[in-house]
């Protein structure tokens, strides 16, 4: 797909999350043990079904929210452009607030403004701290108090947070427009600074960075940040075996049932990314363990992607993926011009 390593794990990362979210989205809600029942070596194809019943290859919530923040980077692009022609014109333009244009692509999505959907209708799954943010941010129009509150801690910010690291090319952008992004819906700092760390370690493999070296990185992003229960979230998922898990059932190390609990999903997530396996002996793992698995096969792939590249995962689980033309249309639009965009 991409013979470039950077455009390669660029693709990969989104492509990954939409993977991860399609695979995991039809055993979403089922335990381990049920899960076992009827895939004993783990669901290995993208099937649909599910308790939504989702087409094969549809988005759910995980990627239609990735969708909303990937279009508000290629809107900056946009912008980016235009001022660009301005100054040959001796014109000024306003600063680009990228946080405000996810904020309002999810708004879209969350009214049914959407490839799918009809105007007015629901979407079909939603969290209830992405509900609360969004109705907040309808009535307020300011993303930076519409997020649900301190205590709020899900990982529906986490999911769509991998355009900023694919996208904004220096650390103290990334994590200012990371945490920013995850605000208008998310603002509790668990999962701020989550999307922070996250973001990344996947601009560290995406640079070309070991393993380890991305992990380190996330790491020292929630020491600087002040918040300990991130960097301890990572370094339980550097000691987790994801294949031990899938294999002979969470045990002490997670529930049953994978919460949708932000720093549950991160460090499931680590763990994925530091299995030796390829894509999708981990990410068919991921799904294995239960619970929340469209979302923790998001964030996980969104790694997996970003140290695999696009070509490692499977073409089978590509061809159906609802928006896969449009997100490596976009991306590469975004990426088109002498430098990466930098905020």
């Amino acid at each position: 797909m991409a013979t470039n390593p950077r455009l390669s794990k660029t693709l990969g990362a989104l492509l990954g999350v939409h993977t991860g979210d399609s695979l995991g989205a039809t055993l979403e809600f089922l335990p381990w043990a049920h899960i076992k029942s009827l895939h004993p070596t783990g669901l290995r194809e993208i099937v649909g079904g599910g308790p939504f019943s989702w087409p094969a290859g549809s988005a759910t919530d995980d990627t239609d929210l990735t969708r909303a923040v990937l279009l508000a980077y290629s809107d900056r692009k946009k912008n980016q452009n235009q001022k660009k022609e301005k100054a040959d014109h001796h014109e000024k333009g306003d600063e680009f607030d990228v946080a405000r244009a996810a904020a309002d692509y999810s708004v879209d999505w969350f009214t049914g403004k959407w490839p799918g959907r009809e105007m007015g209708s629901e979407p079909v799954d939603i969290g209830g701290a992405t509900s609360v943010g969004l109705l907040n941010y309808q009535s307020t129009g300011n993303p930076k108090t519409s997020g649900a509150g301190q205590g709020s801690a899900g990982n529906g910010s986490l999911m769509r947070c991998i355009p900023t690291a694919l996208f904004t090319s220096t650390p103290e952008k990334r994590i200012e427009e990371s945490m920013a992004i995850s605000t208008f819906t998310h603002n509790d700092v668990r999962c701020t600074v989550s999307c922070a760390a996250y973001n990344e370690i996947v601009a560290a493999l995406v640079d070309g960075k070991t393993v380890q070296e991305a992990v380190d990185m996330g790491k020292q992003i929630a020491e600087a940040l002040d918040c300990p229960a991130v960097a301890t979230a990572i370094e339980r998922g550097e000691g987790m075996s994801i294949q031990r898990i899938a294999s002979k059932g969470p045990g002490k190390e997670l529930p049953d049932r994978t919460s949708g609990y932000v720093l549950q999903s991160l460090t499931v997530a680590v763990a994925a990314l530091l299995d030796p396996r390829g894509f999708e002996d981990v990410l068919v793992d991921v799904v294995r363990i239960g619970g929340d698995t469209d979302t923790n096969g998001a964030i996980s792939g969104g790694l997996l992607g970003a140290r695999d590249g696009a070509d490692a995962i499977p073409e089978r689980w590509l061809r159906d993926l609802q928006f896969r033309s449009e997100f490596v249309n976009v991306a590469m639009q975004i990426l088109e011009g002498p430098t990466v965009v930098q905020g």
